[in-house]
């Protein structure tokens, strides 16, 4: 089996517990107005690489990532080419390799008997998913991304419900994502799982800025900062302390 992949780090320290080789999965249907890897967007793109070929990349590493860290793989949306991440990763645990994957859980389909059935055949082969929740109420959450949040907070609960280790990511942009509300809202849902080990919140920032010029795309959010101190400290405080 072969997938889309747009690109691969081999020192990823952000991405799961320990050192991670990371792998960029081409295609998503989110259209996150704060993204910084839109040239992950199409599902065309990218180089197409085998599992047998990516698992090769990837052990040529394992001396650094060792039993403490793993493989990850993101996006894009890593789970538009759910086929190649189960067969990945299933090679990979053969192994013995510590396997993670970073999602928005958007391609999770809870009335489909076919998705339900793919995405448990994934947390059978996954240690770790880092979920990112983009918005805790559905009509902002369209707004910011172009998608409902519905498939994403199942996909939350089916998780928990298979007892899988879950990490949940939370991007705090100023005036969208940082009000008190939302993220009093967004902590009660994670309350409500049972597998959670780790809050995120990662701070927007305008790094991919130069990505949308070179692609000669218009930037959703030109002019926003990057949230202050006492911003991040506020959102930590709600999420990760529960106060």
């Amino acid at each position: 089996m072969t997938g889309r992949i747009h690109s691969f780090e081999s020192f990823g320290t952000v991405d799961g517990p320990g050192i991670r080789f990371v792998i960029f999965l081409q295609g998503c249907p989110l259209r996150c107005q704060y993204c910084h890897n839109p040239d992950t967007w199409n599902i065309g793109g990218g180089e197409e690489h085998s599992v047998e070929d990516v698992v090769s990349k990837a052990l040529r590493y394992r001396t650094y990532f060792g039993d403490t860290g793993g493989v990850t793989v993101t996006g894009g949306e890593p789970l538009v080419q759910i086929d190649f991440v189960i067969e990945l990763f299933t090679v990979l645990k053969a192994k013995g390799i510590n396997t993670c994957v970073d999602t928005s859980g958007i391609t999770f389909n809870p009335d489909s008997k076919e998705s339900v059935e793919k995405h448990r055949r994934l947390l059978e082969v996954t240690d770790l998913v880092m979920l990112d929740i983009k918005h805790i109420d559905d009509d902002a959450c369209v707004r910011l991304t172009g998608k409902s949040n519905k498939n994403t907070l199942a996909f939350a609960k089916f998780i928990s419900d298979s007892g899988k280790k879950l990490w949940i990511r939370q991007v705090l942009v100023p005036g969208h994502t940082d009000d008190e509300e939302s993220l009093k809202r967004t902590r009660l849902f994670i309350d409500s799982l049972k597998t959670v080990e780790r809050i995120e919140v990662l701070p927007y920032h305008t790094l991919g800025l130069s990505k949308y010029e070179k692609l000669g795309m218009e930037y959703p959010l030109a002019g926003v900062e990057a949230p202050s101190k006492e911003r991040v400290a506020n959102a930590k405080r709600i999420l990760i302390e529960g106060k």
